[in-house]
């Protein structure tokens, strides 16, 4: 299933994309009153909405009719990994004969969340961008074993990790260049597993005014999703509609010679084979 929220003209509701419009997931649910694709999410409806798919009942509307919103507008968290990718690792100067045993991680907040089409304005000059998988937990985890970690993930979706370095570099910690507003532009839906494929094959490519800068997959992760959710789990209790963003593979701005900055203008995709496409402007 390809799931999302949307704002038909009464606020956000949760969907699923079918052939190209979207059926109310609520209404199909038999449900109409309810919100957000987290909230389906928190109720474990998933399952039950497959079983409804196809259902010519349920009221839907052309995409092209409705406003996409982030598919998880309101998480309670957004966790985001760094140097997560090997070849990314390397590129920024990290020993990978060295490589950690925890991952790193920081954090960013609902302000940050934009949807595919969305005009951002970057804070400083020196604004990089990170394309990122990112999956959504799908149920409540805590201090969970590897091999049932893949259970608790609802699905995958696109994430821009949108950095200015200057700020992320004045302190030990990075959260000052990752927290502006629009720093996390996210969608265009939540895939679930079945349509997403392997957790470690989710290809992902990055163009910047129609130029490629990243191309990479989820084999190349250091910390793959299923350990994602271990560690993480130990750490923190991750509910239902959490978003995880994994890291992003080589090619940013920042390891590139001459460096390569955000300006007015530019037009960012972030794109999957099985996730869809995601596109931000810059703001001018």
């Amino acid at each position: 299933m390809r799931l999302l929220t949307f704002d038909a003209g009464d606020g956000a509701r949760a969907g699923v994309l079918e052939e190209g419009r979207v059926v109310d997931a609520w209404a199909l649910l038999g449900e109409p009153h309810r919100g957000s694709l987290r909230e389906l999410i928190a109720a474990g409806r998933l399952d039950d909405l497959q079983g409804r798919l196809g259902d010519t009942g349920a009221p839907s509307h052309p995409l092209s009719a409705v406003e996409l919103l982030p598919p998880v507008p309101d998480p309670d968290k957004i966790v985001c990994i760094g140097l997560n990718y090997r070849r990314h690792a390397a590129e920024v100067g990290v020993d990978v004969d060295a490589l950690p045993e925890v991952p790193t991680i920081f954090a960013k907040y609902p302000n940050a969340l934009v949807p595919d089409g969305a005009t951002v304005a970057v804070p400083t000059a020196k604004t990089d961008f990170e394309a990122e998988v990112a999956f959504v937990v799908g149920r409540r985890a805590k201090d969970v074993e590897e091999g049932e970690a893949l259970d608790h993930v609802a699905g995958y979706t696109l994430l821009n990790d949108l950095s200015a370095r200057d700020l992320q570099g004045a302190t030990p910690q990075w959260m000052p260049g990752k927290v502006f507003d629009g720093s996390a532009p996210c969608g265009p839906w939540l895939v679930t597993p079945e349509e997403a494929g392997p957790a470690d094959r989710i290809g992902i490519r990055l163009t910047l005014n129609g130029e490629e800068m990243q191309s990479g997959a989820t084999d190349d992760l250091i910390f793959s999703v299923p350990q994602l959710v271990v560690q993480l789990s130990r750490l923190m209790t991750l509910e239902p509609g959490d978003v995880v963003s994994t890291g992003t593979p080589e090619g940013v701005g920042m390891g590139r010679q001459p460096r390569v900055w955000l300006a007015g203008g530019d037009e960012v995709v972030v794109e999957s084979p099985t996730l869809g496409r995601l596109t931000t402007r810059i703001a001018r």
